[in-house]
């Protein structure tokens, strides 16, 4: 196949999910309560916090009821839009006062950093904010990788597991779908992908994980481009 674009998921992709769940969330699910009631009168985090009653519809909640709601998300490791986005906020704390960086298994470092110097455009797909991204990747334990990558999608594009979203991407990004790979360890995002018209590897790092109709790879230097 002949790829110009990667777009590569980050969550048991490039990075353990490990990381995610038992780093990531904890720390955002323990500081969140104290974060929101420092910082819910400016623009951003209020905003963020309207956001939350809306997708709640629960339009006069007050301060605490949505830190509730967030934190019940979080235990649901729901998806949702504003969450990430304070997330994001949370962990930019946490990377930059170093408690943590950001897991990038070493062979998607070697990887990415070969297929960017061989001219390949890189870009991130992740449930996770678009501020998330990279900081994971800005504060990682390989050093800043950021500059790897041409751009960073999140869920404000659309679901990972529809469709309507890879060709969303698609259209942003401007050539033919046919020139574009997508990475990632779930199936169902790689049928929505595969759908769309891009090319699809499965990254499989556990003997667990369900597999699919897509390759697969165990790690990145098994994919050829």
């Amino acid at each position: 196949m002949s790829i110009e674009t990667i777009l590569t998921d980050i969550e048991g992709t490039t990075s353990s999910i490990a990381f995610v769940h038992d780093v990531l969330f904890p720390y955002a699910a323990h500081t969140l309560p104290f974060y929101v009631r420092l910082h819910a009168e400016e623009p951003v985090v209020a905003g963020i916090l309207d956001e939350v009653r809306a997708v709640a519809n629960e339009g006069g909640a007050d301060t605490e009821r949505v830190i509730g709601i967030m934190l019940q998300w979080i235990d649901e490791d729901r998806k949702l839009t504003p969450l990430k986005a304070l997330q994001g906020m949370i962990w930019e704390h946490g990377y930059t006062s170093g408690d943590f960086t950001g897991h990038v298994y070493p062979d998607a470092v070697r990887r990415l950093s070969a297929w960017h110097e061989s001219g390949k455009r890189l870009y991130v797909y992740s449930s996770g904010s678009v501020q998330a991204q990279q900081l994971l990747f800005g504060y990682s334990d390989a050093g800043d990788l950021r500059e790897l990558f041409s751009g960073y999608f999140d869920t404000r594009i659309g679901p990972k597991r529809e469709a309507g979203s890879y060709r969303a991407i698609i259209e942003q990004l401007g050539p033919g779908a046919d020139g574009i790979l997508f990475l990632s360890d779930v199936v169902e995002e790689l049928d929505a992908a595969a759908t769309a018209g891009m090319h699809t590897v499965q990254l499989v790092r556990a003997p667990d994980i369900a597999t699919g109709s897509h390759a697969v790879a165990s790690n990145f230097e098994e994919i050829i481009v």
